[in-house]
């Protein structure tokens, strides 16, 4: 199977995405990565004593049977499955997720005080909505956003919910009626409304298991980091001082990055991709030497306090994540170059990272310790800020003048999952090749 030209950059779910697409059109791509090994931002990792941690929460939830029967195979069809459960914490409660159809558990005065701001929220005949800050207090009411949504978009998305749009919301937050308000008020737990139902996730060797069985579909050149990419000559040479031609070239390269590596790029289009702006992740992996008794694969932190704003249960995604007899977590603590700079070594949030763990009551102390590390992840999720629109509106016009297909979170700068990832690099792959979409 010959490569027909067809070169990808990028090793993560997006590139293989555009790697498997083109294999079943009889093509075998080269495929670059700069680190050691493929599998990007859905690589994960074994520690000494046992433990198996992801880059960050990944579950599959994919609604094609098409990609379900794919990633099933590249694990040999041993993958986990259930539904999906996760929860919110808030000044030492426990809260069903989404908050605004589960205010049952919350004080009585704040109950309150969410249903009359709701009842008079809705009463406003089409309000104004420049922002997402405009969305929640018209979808919500002030006290219900400022409690939670307000709170937690300053600690993932690091800025204020004013400076952000509203095209990424989708289905992410829901917006209910009165009489889903008032139910979930008077009763534990009565609706099932969150957006992600079933998850999938391999029985063994973490996420990345999902990718493993689609890395012979191109030919993978790990290590190669790339230096300069010539769209004239149609050249790319990389850090290690090879370089290779290309006659179709498909990227997940963060644009950010990939702009500046392209030879002669105008000075506009370089500006351009300078004012996209991204979370970085510190990523904080903890072991115990005991189970962790919850029914969450991942919970929602509010408290401006605690650090982190997600974390996940490892062995909620898969029993085999952990050593037997033990529990893991994995925590998420946001920063962005453009908004909140990380200061100091990553490492640094590990201990302030068990402090509210023990605070929270999800450790005990730390004698039950027995594993933590930490991760850090220059690229976490796209922040949909006000200049985003603009300017990846110049970054695809250049990127589309001169020949690269993009794809990926970060090659289409969207707030897409690991499967929407997956399918774009395939989509992109089709177009190239010259076939319809479908």
């Amino acid at each position: 199977m010959e490569h027909k030209g067809f070169v990808i950059l990028g090793g993560g779910m997006a590139g293989f995405g555009a790697a498997n697409q083109l294999h079943e059109l009889g093509i075998r791509a080269r495929l670059y990565d700069q680190r050691p090994r493929p599998g990007g931002l859905t690589s994960s990792f074994t520690s000494g004593d046992g433990f198996i941690f992801d880059e960050g929460v990944h579950i599959s939830f994919t609604k094609s049977e098409r990609v379900k029967e794919l990633f099933a195979i590249s694990v040999g069809k041993r993958f986990e499955t259930g539904n999906v459960y996760c929860n919110n914490y808030w000044k030492g409660y426990w809260i069903k997720h989404p908050a605004q159809v589960n205010l049952n558990a919350l004080p009585t005065d704040l109950k309150i005080a969410c249903i009359k701001d709701f009842i008079e929220a809705t009463r406003v005949q089409d309000p104004i909505i420049d922002n997402y800050e405009q969305w929640l207090l018209a979808s919500y009411g002030p006290t219900f956003a400022n409690t939670f949504p307000m709170v937690y978009t300053r600690k993932y998305h690091t800025t204020d919910a004013a400076n952000m749009t509203i095209d990424w919301l989708g289905p992410r937050l829901y917006k209910p009626n009165l009489d889903e308000v008032l139910r979930g008020a008077f009763e534990h737990e009565p609706l099932d409304v969150f957006y992600v139902n079933e998850f999938r996730y391999p029985s063994e060797g973490g996420f990345e298991g999902f990718m493993r069985g689609l890395f012979p579909k191109a030919e993978v050149h790990s290590n190669h980091q790339v230096r300069s990419i010539d769209v004239k000559e149609r050249q790319i040479r990389f850090g290690n001082g090879e370089q290779t031609s290309y006659d179709k070239l498909i990227s997940s390269i963060p644009l950010p990055r990939l702009i500046p590596l392209i030879s002669g790029a105008p000075r506009d289009v370089v500006e351009a991709a300078c004012r996209l702006a991204c979370s970085q992740v510190v990523v904080v992996n903890i072991g115990l030497n005991r189970p962790v008794i919850t029914k969450a694969q991942w919970s929602y932190f509010y408290d401006e306090d605690i650090p982190f704003a997600r974390v996940s249960y490892r062995a909620n995604l898969s029993p085999n994540a952990v050593p037997p007899g033990c529990g893991a977590f994995q925590a998420e603590i946001y920063f962005s170059d453009k908004y909140r700079p990380l200061k100091g070594a990553h490492e640094n949030w590990i201990e302030p990272t068990i402090d509210a763990l023990i605070r929270c009551g999800l450790v005990g102390n730390r004698d039950e310790i027995v594993h933590k590390s930490s991760t850090w992840l220059p690229f976490g999720n796209v922040i949909f800020d006000h200049d985003r629109r603009p300017a990846l509106e110049i970054v695809h016009g250049y990127l589309d003048e001169v020949g690269i297909g993009y794809c990926g979170r970060f090659g289409m700068w969207g707030y897409i999952w690991t499967d929407a990832a997956f399918l774009s690099g395939e989509k992109v792959a089709r177009r190239l090749a010259g076939r319809p979409d479908s």
